[in-house]
């Protein structure tokens, strides 16, 4: 085991843009860009890739001090399981030809997904500040909380949930960058656009499925 994790942690790549990639951080970057298009796609794969991709960003963020990510990373595989469940379930229901319906946030949920990230941030800020060594506690602490919020969101197929990604990868790049994980940094730019497509394509797909239900059919639209 400890050569395996020697092996994950030793440079891939000498340097990019001055810092070192490890093979733990290539495998981070592979199966989370896979991830996401899976999600912007719908697909069910996305669920175990994401998994793996938790499990290698733990050893990562562990190892750049990222504390609040790491923890993160442990809720995200849990969470993945949930919303695995919650598609398969979604795809049963309706015999395999369509999976769990996109639809928008309540406004309660909107109010609590706010207070939620605001009230997380504050609390888990002040935990790495005072309880850990963390260089970046609330940009860490807004990460933890707000992707959370978001997972919730995606595992219920809610639309504005890729809203929150975006606004979360906007800082997460300069966070990574800061700590020297430049490929994942790169990664999150990646995920920028992948969330922004799928946006785009979920806003698509469910315009799409409005045009084809039976009220529109029936009344010539």
């Amino acid at each position: 085991m400890n050569a395996l994790l020697d092996w994950m942690n030793s440079a891939a790549i000498p340097s990019l843009l001055g810092n070192p990639v490890s093979w733990i951080e290539i495998i981070g970057f592979v199966t989370g860009a896979a991830c996401v298009y899976g999600v912007a796609r719908q697909k069910l794969w996305n669920w175990p890739v994401g998994i793996l991709n938790n499990f290698a960003f733990i050893i990562l963020f562990l190892g750049a001090g990222l504390y609040g990510e790491t923890v993160l990373q442990v809720i995200f595989a849990a969470v993945a399981v949930y919303g695995w469940f919650n598609w398969v379930r979604g795809n049963a229901a309706t015999a395999g030809k369509n999976d769990l319906p996109i639809r928008d946030a309540t406004g309660k949920e909107m109010l609590l997904g706010l207070a939620a990230t605001l009230v997380g941030t504050a609390g888990v800020a002040m935990i790495l500040t005072h309880g850990t060594d963390s260089q970046v506690p609330w940009p860490d602490a807004f990460v933890l909380t707000a992707s959370l919020v978001a997972t919730y969101g995606q595992a219920k197929k809610i639309f504005q949930h890729w809203y929150a990604w975006i606004f979360i990868d906007i800082v997460s790049i300069p966070l990574y960058f800061s700590r020297g994980l430049t490929l994942t940094a790169i990664l999150y730019a990646g995920f920028l656009a992948l969330c922004i497509y799928g946006l785009i394509d979920w806003k698509r797909t469910r315009g799409l499925k409005t045009v084809r239900t039976p009220e529109t059919v029936m009344s010539g639209a």
